[in-house]
């Protein structure tokens, strides 16, 4: 119970800081409680999601979840994963399929459908990583990996994986930003896509290294403990 308390509470927040439309004190409050719609759909698909995957109620999640899309304007399906203060802004046409993953800190403009290609089965469609900011009207399509807070213009369509801290723009969306670095513009028709792919190697080999560097603090860590406990 202090679990689900701690992620309504992040959920909340995540509203109050980043919409600058929110008074402070009790008006915000109740703004964010009574009027908007986003904190609405996702408290509601909290619950909807525990029916359908943890009790297997069969029927009743879907119907809970139109009645949910009639009331905001988002749908979510029962099934889709929704990490902790996740902001959906607006929200109107807001789609999250089925097998999505949204994790946490994540923002969501109004129109933004994570949804599949229809070819696939199992795993079809996105998932989003942690920190993650969707612009208005994309089209994040299939069974691919929104990188670690990258940012995907208004109206763009992602069909392929996009590395962390990147910004990706147009249709279909390429990668104008790394880590604060305008790429060059005016590439050759072939030229996005191998960008696109050195990106991605890059950013696997950086995510590498991090996880070598935890594993060696840990490793350390261990060492130090084991030396303490044969001293005393």
């Amino acid at each position: 119970m202090r679990k689900i308390w701690q992620t309504i509470k992040s959920d909340y927040q995540a509203v109050k800081d980043r919409d600058p439309a929110i008074p402070d004190g009790l008006k915000g409050a109740l703004e964010i409680i009574l009027c908007t719609p986003g904190f609405q759909a996702i408290l509601a698909h909290r619950f909807i999601h525990f029916l359908h995957k943890k009790l297997r109620i069969p029927i009743l999640p879907r119907f809970l979840g139109l009645i949910v899309r009639w009331w905001t304007g988002i749908e979510i399906h029962p099934g889709a994963e929704i990490g902790r203060g996740v902001f959906i802004d607006h929200g109107m046409g807001v789609v999250i399929g089925e097998t999505a993953v949204v994790k946490d800190n994540v923002t969501l403009f109004h129109g933004v459908t994570l949804g599949g290609t229809g070819k696939e089965k199992g795993k079809r469609h996105p998932t989003v990583e942690e920190g993650a900011f969707i612009g208005a009207g994309a089209k994040i399509l299939g069974n691919i990996v929104v990188g670690r807070n990258a940012k995907v213009g208004a109206g763009s369509v992602v069909l392929k994986d996009i590395p962390q801290d990147s910004t990706v723009v147009g249709v279909p969306a390429t990668v104008v930003k790394y880590r604060g670095i305008r790429l060059r513009e005016n590439l050759k028709p072939s030229e996005p896509s191998l960008q696109h792919s050195l990106l991605m190697r890059l950013a696997q080999l950086e995510e590498s290294v991090q996880i070598l560097q935890e594993e060696v603090v840990n490793l350390r860590n261990q060492l130090n403990e084991k030396n303490e406990r044969e001293v005393a």
